[in-house]
Order: C-alpha cells, then sequence, then structure tokens
C-alpha cells in the first residue's frame, strides 16, 4: 500500500495532545489585533479542541498524528 501524504495546511494549523486530541488554535487572531480590546486577545490565547464533527475529516488529512 503506498505511503499517505500528510495535508501541510492541516499540519500547520492542527497538533495533537499527549493523550492524541485535536487541538486547533482561534482564528483571525492577528488581523487588526492593537485596536481589539485586552479581554479579546486574551481569548486568541487559548488552544481549543477539534469539534466532533471535523475530527474524522482531520484525522484524515493527518494521518500519520
Amino acid at each position: 500500500m503506498p505511503k499517505l501524504k500528510t495535508h501541510k495546511g492541516a499540519q500547520a494549523r492542527v497538533r495533537f495532545s499527549g493523550s492524541g486530541k485535536l487541538l486547533r488554535m482561534k482564528g483571525h487572531s492577528s488581523h487588526l489585533r492593537r485596536k481589539k480590546p485586552k479581554r479579546t486577545r486574551r481569548m486568541y490565547d487559548d488552544t481549543l479542541p477539534v469539534s466532533r464533527a471535523d475530527r474524522a475529516k482531520v484525522r484524515r488529512l493527518l494521518p500519520y498524528g
């Protein structure tokens, strides 16, 4: 069976936690950041789990994760 290719865009955006969960960052975090409230800027610092609806799609893009 041939090797599966990793989707590099997904690899840059999603990472696996130690227990195997998929984690992502929020989007739109760097655009016009200085004028956003401090509370909003802090909210962009968190990593969030990938939603259950998208997990299977993302795992297909990252076969060796």
